[in-house]
């Protein structure tokens, strides 16, 4: 069974089934998280592997059955403290997006990122994480959940952290 939200427990899907989770923008990237159920078989598990590796062309990880799995687990903590940087005054959001993409090689800076993924989507799976763990870390800061509030929510709404309107691509929001 495959589903999108990394958010969700594999239980809360479907009982005995091996999860595959593809991270946003599926069709684009080239991983596939393979997500067990405490009642999967090896033998599913392998078979939804080889699926995924050689049906799909994806390269695949296993990972416990937890909120987040591995790839959100990582991603939504570091892209909450680009908000709060944003938000503490730290630096712009384009000079934060630079620092990642000039200063560690990451192919897009963590704001557009989140603009991309959609701040609601963001903020609704770092909800998801702070009520599994209780870790400040995947708590959305005010500033997200305002954004959210007002509409903004990055590249879908034409604007976030950055415009994404006609004459304005790129320039921060």
């Amino acid at each position: 069974m495959a589903h999108p939200a990394a958010n969700l427990f594999c239980p809360d899907v479907a009982a005995g089934c091996s999860f595959p989770h593809q991270p946003r923008p599926g069709p684009v990237l080239p991983l596939v998280e393979i997500i067990p159920s405490l009642h999967t078989s090896k033998a599913t598990e392998l078979r939804v592997r080889t699926f995924a590796g050689e049906v799909l062309g994806k390269r695949t990880i296993v990972a416990q059955d937890r909120a987040g799995f591995v790839v959100n687990s990582l991603l939504i903590p570091y892209l909450l403290a680009a908000v709060r940087m944003v938000a503490s005054g730290t630096a712009t959001a384009e000079d934060i997006d630079t620092a990642m993409t000039a200063g560690c090689a990451h192919p897009m800076g963590p704001l557009r990122l989140a603009d991309l993924i959609g701040l609601d989507t963001v903020g609704a799976i770092g909800e998801a994480l702070y009520e599994e763990y209780r870790e400040p870390l995947y708590a959305p800061p005010p500033l997200l959940r305002r954004m959210v509030e007002s509409g903004l929510l990055g590249r879908k709404s034409g604007r976030g952290f950055f415009s994404y309107v006609p004459g304005a691509v790129g320039r921060a929001a």
